[in-house]
């Protein structure tokens, strides 16, 4: 007796059959450009153990200490941050192993939680400063980037001493102890330092989370060291990047003063990107232990661990990589550099296939299907697989290697979860590309207007204070207006408003904080040692206004009720080697420490 078979099986059987060979061949190009990255990977790896001296050994402590110390300043954007950045400050200020760094944190003049968060430990860290942009948020990643870097720029010149090594962070960053010393080390012979960036572990069971360690343990152990031998370049991951100070200068000026892309969606690999074809020299520090602790110098962080918001993180990637690279980029450049163009925007190709072979060969089993391929087909079909088998074999000994071999053991599983989740973000990226390309419509976390002007313009693009006393709650728009009717000419807007007791002196000095970036500082006479107190002359504090009242790692911390002004500055490093950081007090409290102190 005969099994009837339904018509739309027997053509669905056929329509398998048909797509089965070229599938396997563009997975068979695939598999073999995957091993030649493996290849590559190996013969470096074999050649360094046969060859100790061409070996690229990490540096030990002697040649960390014995590096010249340049002056580093770490850029943070924040966005409604203000749940973990204070955390973030905090950690990282106590476990960092450099003596010459400074943390700019770029905030939004409306998100005043994520502000109070950082002028809280701004107060009590003398090497974190608040970046106000100069408009409200959110706009893009690069864009309060921007701006962060302006008011470093304003920070020099009240300052005196360049940063010769810019670094970029998230708010939810652990910096490693020894990365920022790591990174000294290697800026003295390279622009660009890329040091790794691996997931913080998590348990099986959080599938999405651990395609973020399989993948990271993967690349940052073997692609991203791959990419520079064979004459690729360097994208930055966004945190724990390293920029030579003059390698962004070239950028800026190449760039009207745009270091970072605003419209970028992933303005961190079109950073390494633009840097490799200005001819800026290019370095991912190998994955290693460091020192103290003996841990990987690595940044460490969690991603997103649910489909939705790993969905929506992969979307932009995969849009701003391979869809924005491949519109603004094109193919054109070195032969390493477009072969890596390609390994970068194949996965628009690759994704989509993977899911499709595996979706077929789960029907297969399930059927009689593989009992009526072609003997050559079968035999490509068993290269693939095992070429898939090796790639499942390197990613385990990758992942294994910093998350252990239980943990290892599910990356079989987790790479089929990986491929419907990678899929689903190029069909989106697909279709959100297209449709804003077909609406006219710029490809942006928000339709933000932008300004990038030069740090001599910069001050004219803070609010006024009047602006920041209604944003905080101090006034009303109206009482505002009422204000500057009644005020003389004479008087500064913030002296009347006192005066007419609309708002405290606290208040002002706050307000002020907030506009200047400068902290405001709670000092008691009687813990200011003598020695602090005439740290200059009473004749040079009375004439500026400051007061000394802390003397920590190099830093003179001087207490004033006036806004620092770069004359004021300049005079003042007259009489002193230590670095200024300037903090805002009441008229009444500097008047108090001044009686008590001079």
């Amino acid at each position: 007796m005969s099994i009837h078979v339904p018509n739309w099986l027997a053509g669905l059987d056929a329509a398998i059959l048909w797509l089965l060979a070229p599938l396997a061949w563009a997975i068979l190009l695939s598999g073999l450009d995957d091993l030649a990255v493996d290849a590559i990977w190996a013969f470096a790896w074999l050649k360094a153990k046969l060859r100790p001296a061409a070996r690229l050994y990490p540096p030990g402590e002697r040649q960390l200490d014995s590096a010249p110390v340049r002056r580093i300043a770490i850029l943070v954007p924040l966005w409604n941050e203000h749940a973990v950045i204070g955390a973030m400050l905090e950690h990282n200020f106590a476990s960092i192993r450099y003596s010459d760094y400074t943390i700019f944190a770029g905030c939004y003049p409306n998100d005043l939680l994520t502000q109070a968060a950082v002028r809280a430990a701004a107060a009590r860290f003398p090497n974190i400063h608040l970046a106000l942009c100069p408009h409200d948020g959110p706009t893009s990643k690069a864009d309060c980037l921007n701006w962060v870097f302006q008011h470093l720029l304003l920070e020099e010149e009240n300052g005196g001493r360049p940063f010769d090594v810019i670094v970029t962070h998230d708010a939810e960053d652990l910096i490693h102890p020894e990365e920022l010393r790591w990174i000294n080390y290697y800026s003295g012979r390279f622009d660009f330092v890329q040091t790794p960036v691996l997931p913080l572990p998590t348990p099986l069971r959080k599938l999405t989370h651990g395609i973020y360690c399989d993948e990271f343990a993967e690349y940052h152990t073997r692609d991203m060291r791959v990419r520079a031998i064979s004459g690729g370049f360097v994208p930055s991951s966004g945190v724990g990047t390293g920029y030579r100070r003059d390698a962004l200068e070239r950028l800026a000026r190449v760039r009207s003063n745009r270091i970072f892309e605003p419209e970028a969606l992933t303005e961190d690999y079109v950073n390494g990107l633009r840097l490799f074809r200005l001819g800026c020299t290019q370095t991912f520090v190998p994955l290693a232990r460091g020192n103290n602790p003996p841990d990987f110098v690595a940044t460490r962080e969690y991603f997103p661990q649910t489909w939705r918001t790993a969905l929506r993180q992969r979307t932009r990637w995969v849009t701003g990589i391979a869809l924005q690279g491949w519109e603004q980029f094109g193919w054109k450049g070195t032969a390493g550099e477009v072969y890596w163009l390609w390994r970068d925007r194949k996965g628009l190709i690759g994704n989509p296939l993977s899911v499709l072979a595996n979706v077929i060969f789960v029907y297969g089993l399930a059927t009689s299907l593989w009992t009526r391929i072609s003997p050559a087909t079968a035999r490509l079909a068993t290269v693939t697989l095992v070429l898939q088998l090796l790639r499942i074999i390197v990613r385990m000994s990758c992942c294994a290697r910093i998350y252990g071999l239980v943990f290892a053991l599910g990356v079989p599983v987790r790479a089929v979860y990986a491929n419907a989740l990678n899929s689903a973000a190029t069909f989106q990226a697909l279709a959100r590309f297209a449709l804003a390309r077909l609406r006219g419509q710029p490809l942006k976390w928000l339709k933000t207007e932008h300004a990038y002007p030069s740090r001599a313009t910069l001050l004219a693009h803070k609010r006024r204070v009047g602006e920041i006393l209604i944003a905080s709650g101090y006034l009303t728009p109206s009482s505002l207006a009422a204000a500057l009717e009644s005020r003389p000419a004479s008087v500064r807007l913030g002296q009347h408003l006192i005066d007419t007791g609309q708002i405290t002196p606290e208040a002002l000095c706050e307000t002020l904080s907030l506009q200047q970036g400068l902290p405001v500082a709670q000092v008691e006479s009687s813990s200011v040692p003598e020695a602090v107190a005439h740290a200059l002359p009473e004749k040079v504090a009375r004439d500026w206004k400051v007061l000394p009242f802390r003397v920590l790692e190099g830093n003179l911390f001087l207490a004033s009720p006036e806004i620092p002004t770069p004359e004021a500055a300049l005079a003042l490093r007259a009489f002193t080697a230590l670095d200024l950081r300037f903090h805002l007090v009441t008229q009444a409290a500097f008047q108090s420490l001044a009686d008590a102190l001079l």
